[in-house]
């Protein structure tokens, strides 16, 4: 099924320090990691131009800088839109997350209190929507726990490449036909995997933390291929 957005809704300021095109896809981008834009949803040039406030131009080397992440399509004679994910696409996000989010897990011995402290407040906010059953915020609270584990490297580049990363991961998401039960399996374990990075368990932490990716990998490839049946 495609969903139909209205670009011209909701609209958020534009953050200042790069170019207009970086900017208006870095919302896009957030708007994408937390599930309201969802795959299959047309990007009309028109209409986020309006949205925007920028010319149709720019909107254009927005989607193109998405297209390059893997976050839109451009389809030909029918504009772009969000993309679709399919198993393949599922298991090397998998793949790389093992590599990035593990990794950072060892290096967590180098970490400050304050990036130490991102962990637990991500793990935090997702019980809150948890408990209020606000499951889109739940998703989007847990993806920032993973987040805060990949900030344990302290490093710029590796943030940005997670946020891509994790947004990507959104689209996947966005497919499970009942939220609430997916999500609630995971708050649990992401807390589990908090106490033993924050105690300093590492070792612990990362196998744990492979046990989570793999079984969570087999249920999303399964709910992304039921998609395509």
């Amino acid at each position: 099924m495609t969903v139909t957005v209205d670009l011209s809704r909701a609209s958020r300021p534009l953050a200042s320090g790069t170019s207009t095109a970086d900017r208006v896809a870095t919302s896009l981008r957030q708007e994408i990691q937390e599930g309201r834009l969802l795959p299959g949803t047309p990007l009309r040039d028109q209409r986020a131009a309006e949205r925007f406030g920028v010319s149709r131009n720019t909107i254009r080397d927005a989607l193109r800088l998405l297209v390059a992440e893997g976050l839109v399509e451009s389809r030909l004679h029918s504009g772009s839109a969000v993309r679709r994910l399919k198993a393949h696409d599922v298991r090397d996000i998998y793949k790389v997350r093992r590599v990035v989010e593990c990794s950072a897990v060892v290096f967590s011995a180098l970490a400050t209190e304050a990036l130490l402290a991102e962990v637990e407040i991500a793990v935090r906010r997702a019980e809150e929507a948890m408990a209020r059953r606000e499951w889109g915020k739940v998703g989007t609270a847990s993806l920032d726990f993973h987040r805060a584990l990949v900030g344990l490297s302290d490093s710029a580049r590796l943030n940005a490449f997670c946020g891509t990363l994790l947004a990507q991961l959104r689209l996947a998401f966005a497919v499970m036909k009942d939220e609430g039960s997916f999500q609630l399996q995971w708050i649990v374990r992401d807390r589990e995997i908090a106490e033993l990075v924050l105690s300093g368990r590492r070792d612990e932490a990362v196998h744990e933390l492979n046990r989570y990716l793999d079984d969570s990998e087999a249920l999303v490839v399964d709910a992304v291929r039921s998609q395509w049946r």
